[in-house]
């Protein structure tokens, strides 16, 4: 017998009630309805695809854009009892056999997958053998090129249709302008449909646009007025990185993360911070979706982000439980020539990704008409000063040629290492007899790769270290010692991006076919950044209001705490402000017991206590009481 959704919702995530049109979506998911859901972020999206999953007899096929996204969905579910698989890249094929024939066989409920993994054709084969009882498309707005995260290997996602006919498809996403709506519908078949959209307004949440001459300063003013955590947008590698030792020379527990670090690096930093072991994260538009942390009081930008679509996404991962949060621009008078100068004119032209193009072939030896499927590792930096290109201008013209199926292109840091054993069989055994920390490195090396003693053998560290138990630092301690003692070769070689060419050379021909979508996409860019200037220098409309007129709706009320709304009160009510300094001069007190004591308001409660931060009357002790400033 199905179970009722709401009986659903509280034995496996003890809610008692929906929020939202979480409650409407599931209905109709469950009538067999077409849905396309547009939810705020934090506003609950995976739960419209999860309980009807579950009130349903067969597995819900989810696609999903990133493996740490699918990895965080699987885990939350297995820890509420649900069977979940994730096909992910880097297993094995047996492993992923295996995996397969737990969805068909296996009484499960989730199979999250990647758009690229989905176009295996052994996970198609396999997928038709289900019992597939919907379709969820999540993160759908990457189906768009007028999206901010376009993923081409999306455009493949309608491809399920087949695979599973009978299966109704959902669509869902957090930031959609009406443009990419129509784009979702177009690329998925959604017909006919039924459009959900809640508000993406977030009510808990304070705009404001703080322009400094000293964000540096600024910074460090701001972060301890939050007690929770802090997340620190920023637009380089480099500007993580020494961000992240300023805030930790000045006494917070700080971190970096960017795109061109190790996975395993990536997977520490997230969790330290997950755990509240560090509280402030500087990071690049890398660390994105799939990073759920519901208590996230601050969001930093401190440079502008190049779309209002990255903007609102990004701010809005503060205040995910609900709870009051702020989003703060910070910037200066000249960051708007330093935003144009890197995202506009780093556009590149139709004449620039041809030569590019070619300069690519020659760098890998790629003849005219040649197809190959090999995937190179491309140091961009060193490929860069080779040909004379402008990294920033090359970068986006990779991303055009993946966007348009010429190249796939990975931007994950990889390091290919590869390994022989050169010495004699008996010299190995007396060295493994001789070094029994190296032996079970060694003999698992040996297992794993059948011919690693009679040719170079790309190996995979992560794979090593799962089944050795070694972490990786320690596993290329292992392997360089062993080169040194003439044991094996061993070879590393760095690249921040990896290549693989998807169609045969034919220079511009090749880049003829989509030469007018290049001029289309690079008008598009040029609007979203002038959209995203004009926000920052609006000075007469609520923050909120401008927000939610670009993504399409039509607010009839303000917010009432952004910094235009309080600007144009001028005045906090004095009465407040003085019985919060009365009380605070007797004895420090959280927000949660100045509200019992006063009884007020608790948005102009919260916005109070920020002006009288600001103003340094009051600041934030180590327990996160509100106190008097002594000085």
């Amino acid at each position: 017998m199905q179970k009722a959704p709401v009986t659903l919702l509280k034995e496996f995530w003890g809610y008692d009630t929906f929020r939202g049109s979480q409650e409407e979506i599931i209905t109709a998911v469950l009538a067999k309805e077409e849905v396309l859901a547009l939810m705020p972020t934090g506003g609950g999206k995976s739960l419209c695809y999860q309980i009807p999953a579950l009130a349903l007899e067969g597995l819900c096929v989810v696609v999903s854009p990133l493996v740490a996204l699918i990895h965080d969905q699987v885990s939350q579910l297995k820890a509420r009892g649900i069977k979940a698989i994730a096909l992910t890249g880097g297993i094995s094929f047996e492993t992923l056999t295996h995996l397969l024939d737990n969805g068909v066989y296996g009484d499960y409920k989730f199979l999250y997958v990647s758009p690229e993994r989905l176009q295996q054709p052994t996970v198609q084969e396999r997928i038709r053998e289900m019992n597939v009882n919907l379709i969820a498309v999540d993160e759908a707005h990457c189906i768009s090129q007028w999206g901010h995260d376009f993923r081409p290997a999306y455009l493949h996602c309608s491809l399920l249709r087949e695979l599973a006919p009978n299966a109704p498809v959902m669509a869902l996403t957090a930031t959609a302008t009406p443009r990419v709506v129509k784009d979702i519908v177009t690329n998925l078949h959604l017909k006919p449909l039924r459009i959900f959209k809640d508000s993406f307004l977030r009510t808990n949440i304070i705009f404001t646009v703080k322009y400094t001459q000293d964000k540096l300063y600024q910074l460090k003013k701001y972060i301890p007025q939050f007690p929770g955590s802090t997340l620190v947008y920023v637009r380089s590698r480099k500007l993580s990185r020494s961000l992240a030792d300023f805030l930790t020379r000045n006494g917070h527990k700080a971190s970096y993360f960017h795109g061109g670090m190790e996975k395993a690096e990536k997977e520490e930093k997230l969790n330290l911070w997950l755990q509240n072991k560090i509280k402030v994260m500087v990071a690049t538009n890398a660390f994105g979706m799939g990073v759920d942390k519901p208590d996230v009081r601050l969001v930093v930008h401190y440079q502008i982000p190049d779309s209002l679509e990255s903007y609102f996404q990004e701010a809005g991962r503060a205040g995910r439980d609900g709870n009051p949060a702020t989003a703060i621009v910070l910037t200066t008078e000249e960051d708007e020539a330093h935003a144009r100068q890197q995202f506009l004119t780093a556009l590149p032209d139709v004449a620039f990704v041809k030569k590019l193009y070619l300069q690519l072939n020659t760098y890998f030896h790629i003849s005219y008409g040649e197809r190959t499927t090999e995937t190179f590792a491309l140091p961009l930096a060193t490929f860069c000063t080779r040909y004379g290109f402008p990294v920033a201008m090359a970068y986006s013209a990779f991303r055009i040629l993946d966007q348009n199926s010429v190249v796939a292109l990975s931007e994950n840091f990889t390091e290919k290492t590869t390994l022989k054993f050169v010495a004699p069989r008996d010299q190995l055994f007396d060295y493994l007899d001789k070094n029994r920390k190296a032996a079970a490195v060694i003999q698992t090396l040996l297992r794993t790769y059948g011919g690693i003693t009679e040719y170079e053998t790309p190996i995979n560290l992560h794979l090593i270290s799962k089944k050795t138990g070694k972490k990786e630092p320690f596993l290329k301690k292992i392997l360089e010692q062993l080169a040194a003692d003439g044991i094996a070769a061993y070879k590393k070689a760095s690249a921040d991006m990896e290549i693989t060419f998807l169609t045969p050379r034919e220079d511009a021909r090749t880049i003829n076919v989509f030469a007018q979508k290049i001029k289309d996409i690079n008008a598009v860019k040029q609007n979203n950044m002038n959209a995203m200037l004009a926000y920052l220098e609006n000075t007469k409309t609520c923050r909120s209001v401008f927000l939610l007129r670009y993504f399409g709706e039509n607010p009839q009320k303000k917010c009432g705490t952004c910094d235009i709304c309080t600007k144009k009160n001028n005045t906090l009510p004095p009465t407040l402000k003085n019985k919060l300094v009365a009380l605070l001069q007797i004895a420090p007190h959280t927000s949660r017991q100045l509200e019992q004591a006063i009884g007020a308001d608790e948005k102009i409660l919260l916005q109070t206590l920020q002006r009288l931060l600001e103003d340094e009357v009051i600041f934030l002790n180590y327990k996160n009481e509100y106190t008097i400033n002594p000085s």
